[in-house]
This record gives structure tokens, sequence and C-alpha cells, in this order.
């Protein structure tokens, strides 16, 4: 919990629960507020594994920037960030002392928390904006001033096309995205599965985008895989989240219902 709130915009509300910080309330995160855990605890009692599934997706994080960084990759953007808390991309990254981070979340909340944690760190950049603006995010002072698009980059859309539904033309949008990035490249995906849901986790996600300001829509597995266009698929594919190069007891839950919650991938642009 954070003790000294004084800091936050006074435009927002905190009283109304924010995706962002329940999400990090569900990492164990500490910038969080009552109301955000008060939905979080909903959240695990409608689906017990609703932690797990977080934990699992940050693992694959995790692992995603880890490999890209051994890749030679340099440089991430980081959309739908969230708060960059509990073992965030660049705490990851910068392993590899040159690497740079733009976090872009729409939650101004979460983007005043994520200036706070990264103040002093001029490798890393917050923005506020929202990715069906892809525009805004790639022209934005903050991307251009970190990013250097004649070398690779590694774009992390990780639980974040869910909230973009059909209607909004979302392969239009990834391929824009994708467009602008140079040869070499990575673009890891992780998206709930289609397959495998139930009307408890159709509830929880309901609340959950009633905090979001979007509904989540379900997918299978060649619609996600889409998403990635031309982008060769590195080993094993896209799969189940905790399927995807796991290395430690950590990234797979005990529960198979756990595990099989979204898919993950993470392509090569050639």
């Amino acid at each position: 919990m954070v003790a000294d709130e004084s800091w936050i915009p006074q435009s927002v509300d905190v009283s109304v629960p924010s995706a962002a910080r329940v999400y990090d309330y569900l990492l164990g995160g500490a910038h969080n507020f009552a109301v955000d855990r008060l939905m979080g605890e909903k959240a695990e009692q409608m689906m017990p594994h609703s932690r797990s599934a977080a934990r699992l997706n940050r693992a694959f994080l995790r692992r995603a920037v880890r490999f890209m960084t051994e890749q030679g990759v340099r440089q991430f953007l980081d959309i739908g960030s969230g708060i960059p808390t509990v073992a965030n991309v660049h705490e990851v990254a910068q392993t590899a002392p040159d690497c740079r981070v733009v976090y872009v979340d729409r939650d101004p909340v979460a983007v005043a928390h994520g200036e706070l944690i990264v103040a002093g760190d001029d490798r890393v950049g917050v923005l506020q904006a929202d990715m069906r603006d892809p525009e805004s995010i790639l022209s934005s002072g903050e991307v251009n001033r970190l990013l250097d698009f004649d070398e690779p980059i590694g774009l992390l859309l990780l639980f974040m096309v869910h909230w973009v539904p059909t209607e909004a033309d979302p392969q239009g949008l990834l391929k824009r995205y994708r467009e602008a990035l140079p040869s070499g490249s990575y673009l890891a995906i992780s998206h709930m599965a289609g397959d495998h849901v139930n009307d408890e986790a159709r509830a929880v996600t309901d609340r959950m985008s009633k905090a979001g300001g979007g509904d989540v829509t379900y997918r299978d597995r060649d619609e996600i895989e889409a998403f990635f266009g031309d982008f060769e698929l590195v080993e094993p594919g896209l799969v189940k989240f905790a399927e995807w190069r796991p290395t430690g007891p950590g990234d797979i839950s005990d529960d198979p219902a756990v595990n099989r919650i979204a898919f993950a991938g993470v392509g090569r642009k050639p």
C-alpha cells in the first residue's frame, strides 16, 4: 500500500478501482489502494487462480525480455505496462547496462506511479497513451528520445490485445506496430485463450473490464497467431503461457487450469 497519496493528480478518482493497480495487487506489489485490493480479493474469490495467472504472465514477461536481450536487443517498448513493479522490464533488461525502456499505459495513476518508480533513470521513460492510437505512441517525444527505429526493438503486448474488440480491427492495429519495427525486432504477445473460457473466468474479466474501460475478447490460437503477421515465431511457437520456455517452478502453476488460461509467443521480424 502507498502511504502518501497526496501526489495523485486531483483529476483521478481513487475511489474507483484501476485495472493496472488491481494487477499490481495480484502480483504482490505495493502500488495499489483499498478499492483495488477489494476488487482483487473479489476476483480471487470468483476465480481462485487469478493471482497465479497474473504471476505466470509476469513470469512470461521476464523470460521473453531475457530471451530478447540474449539475442542482442537493447531497447524495449512495453505497451499496456501497468505499474512497472515486481520484476518489471527495465529490471530484467538492464542486466545489459545499455538497455533502454519506454513504458506506455493509458491509466493516469499507473503512469504517475511509473514516473516515480523510474525517476532519475534516464534510460527509462513513461508515456500516457492508448495502444489503439499507435501514431500517438510511435511519434511521441519520449519514444523517439529513447528508442532508435534503425535498431531492433522488443515490443511487448502482454494481456493487452484481448482488450481490443474485433470491430476495432486489432489485426490492422498490430500490422501498424509491426510495420514500424525494424528488421531483427521482436514482438511478444500474451492473450486470453478462447478455448479455456468458463463462467468464472468471464465473471472476473467482466469486472476487470469495468475498471479497464473495455471488454475482454477471447480468441482461439489461430486468431492470436495471426497477430504476428509475417514475423517468425521462435520456438516453441505460440503455446499456453506456462509452456513458453519455462525455467523453473515459478514459471508453471501446480494447477493445470491456470497454465491454460492464456496463449503466449514471441516472433522475430525478418
